[in-house]
């Protein structure tokens, strides 16, 4: 039996210009529409998100300008263009702690996708009395409140991400699923604890 080729998920690590596009939640939401459900018109994203077409053009144009989506050339006409992602998910680095402006875009960036994680938790809350038993008892959520150093905190990290990622890789759509698999969500936030690490070291200041 041939041994079964491993897929690598196409990545970005966004630079300032492509932190800034993402940090709104329409254009957020949009990329996020693209990556998951595949390619999508200007028109069709406006009615899922109850835009008017205008707006939507102005955003898939700002993401466009960006490198985060392309069109989709092997579909549409002339008069409806296609659109999707240029990439299947987003990796932040590290910022750079001199640098202000960096800081600030990468906190709003933070910011507008915890937003929408809050929001897709709520409703998954909402859904869960519906939900076959099966699925049902699969349903979690955690939090651990531990003390640890930077270096402790990185390896968890990586820990996480190297089994999640080995996941994503072997079944990151319904072709390469198994029959009996639905679309899942593993939320991953990572953070002090607020209100205990709020000053700038020196060196950042």
């Amino acid at each position: 039996m041939a041994k079964q080729e491993r897929r690598v998920i196409n990545r970005v690590r966004p630079d300032l210009d492509q932190l800034k596009a993402m940090a709104h939640p329409v254009r957020l939401t949009m990329l996020g529409k693209l990556r998951v459900d595949g390619p999508a018109t200007a028109s069709s994203l406006a009615a899922l998100l109850g835009l008017n077409s205008g707006a939507t053009s102005y955003h898939l144009r700002q993401l466009a300008d960006a490198g985060l989506v392309v069109e989709d050339t092997d579909r549409g006409n002339k008069r409806e263009r296609w659109w999707k992602a240029a990439h299947e998910s987003t990796v932040t680095e590290p910022s750079r702690a001199d640098d202000v402006e960096e800081r600030a875009v990468l906190g709003a960036y933070h910011g507008v996708v915890a937003h929408q994680a809050a929001a897709q938790i709520e409703q998954a809350a909402a859904e869960f009395p519906e939900l076959p038993k099966e699925w049902a008892d699969l349903v979690g959520a955690s939090d651990y409140n531990v003390y640890l150093t930077p270096e402790q905190v990185r390896r968890v990290k990586d820990a996480v991400h190297a089994v999640l990622g080995e996941v994503a890789e072997s079944a990151r759509d319904a072709e390469s699923a198994p029959a009996d698999a639905a679309p899942i969500v593993f939320q991953f936030h990572t953070f002090p604890r607020p209100g205990t690490l709020t000053h700038r070291d020196e060196e950042g200041q």
